[in-house]
């Protein structure tokens, strides 16, 4: 293993999304993608370039057997995701995954049980989180404006159904499930803002199935909305919808206190300057202020850097993910997404597939705490 002052990162799904996350340790100092690895040889060469990494490889086992690295970034398929990071634990090789975390309960069980076993971190890429208007709104509740916390929204609304005919994978694990299949992204900045409260319960209720593929099937039911109580009472929404027919807007939240209330409008991705905000001290008036009004105020130092937005994907998320991995890994800072907070966020939603086939059952969620092993 080499020394920690120079992190050496291999990447798993190398020449899609792994590949796209990665690029942020470009601007990252003490850390470098020493691998890269696909099943993909053909594009290989082009993400091995693109990285400036010294090794490719198109076996997974075989890059973290032989190669020479400290941590792996897991970009490939939701169902693999588990896999992969158990394959790198084992070698206390620390990892970063997208998400979702698991695609079952079984996989989400093995997941807790390969951490506890592993000297390495577990880190799960939720890069909502790490928006610049999520953040925003982080740092008005940290200064009180909201009050107390009690309801949100959150929503994926993206049509998918082409991207999952090119990637067979998306047409079963995300557009061939009923019930809230790619819940993380909603979730994620919700359970945040609430100081990390968890969902204890959900029920799911569905559409109706009204789109099909090219060769007849239906996808799943277009709209899946899932109710969530959490342990402190509150009580939370999350839609998720990849069939249906619209513009993209993928990511949507409202947030209620006793004393404010934020809502991101569905008419746009990353301008703050739709994204909508009032609180008492704020504003006395029953009027909006956007999120760009108050910007000067509440906009979070890391974020005002200049070119900050073009660090990494999705705003610029991707670079603070990333250097929160890199922290953790160098012991700078605690894990803020650790195994089981990646759980909070994905048990609901696993939760919500058994319930919209129980005529929307309110069920327990479980807490993989409870799953814990001793640590070696």
């Amino acid at each position: 293993m080499a020394d920690l002052g120079a992190l050496n990162v291999g990447v798993v799904g190398a020449c899609g999304r792994g590949g796209k996350l990665a690029a942020s340790l470009a601007h990252i100092e003490g850390a470098t993608v020493h691998a890269v690895c696909d099943l993909d040889a053909n594009a290989l060469p082009e993400a091995q370039e693109r990285l400036s990494a010294a090794e490719a490889w198109t076996d997974c086992e075989q890059m973290l057997e032989r190669s020479d690295l400290d941590a792996v970034v897991v970009g490939t398929p939701m169902q693999l995701h588990v896999p992969h990071a158990i394959m790198a634990l084992e070698r206390d090789l620390h990892v970063l995954s997208e998400v979702t975390a698991a695609v079952s309960l079984e996989q989400s069980r093995d997941l807790v049980a390969a951490c506890a076993r592993s000297r390495a971190h577990y880190m799960m890429a939720e890069n909502a989180c790490y928006l610049k208007h999520i953040a925003m709104v982080s740092e008005m509740i940290s200064r009180g404006l909201f009050g107390d916390l009690y309801y949100g929204e959150g929503e994926y609304l993206h049509d998918l159904k082409a991207r999952g005919e090119e990637t067979l994978w998306r047409r079963h694990w995300q557009n061939g499930i009923d019930g809230i299949t790619y819940g993380t992204h909603p979730l994620g900045p919700l359970l945040m803002w609430l100081g990390w409260d968890r969902v204890e319960r959900v029920c799911c209720e569905g559409s109706g199935h009204h789109h099909f593929d090219p060769g007849g099937e239906p996808y799943c039911q277009d709209t899946a909305v899932m109710l969530c109580k959490t342990a402190t009472g509150a009580l939370l929404k999350i839609r998720d919808d990849m069939v249906s027919s619209r513009p993209g807007c993928s990511n949507n939240w409202v947030l209620q206190g006793t004393r404010g209330t934020f809502d991101s409008d569905r008419g746009g991705f990353y301008e703050l300057d739709v994204m909508r905000v009032w609180a008492e001290e704020l504003r006395e008036e029953h009027k909006w202020l956007t999120l760009a009004d108050v910007a000067d105020e509440y906009l979070p130092e890391a974020w005002r850097a200049a070119g900050v937005e073009e660090r990494g994907g999705h705003g610029g998320s991707d670079y603070f993910v990333m250097s929160d991995f890199v922290a953790v890994v160098a012991g700078e800072r605690p894990n803020p997404i650790d195994v089981h907070r990646a759980l909070d966020m994905t048990l609901p939603c696993l939760i919500s597939q058994q319930s919209i086939h129980e005529d929307a059952r309110w069920l327990d969620v479980p807490d993989s705490r409870d799953w814990q092993v001793s640590d070696p």
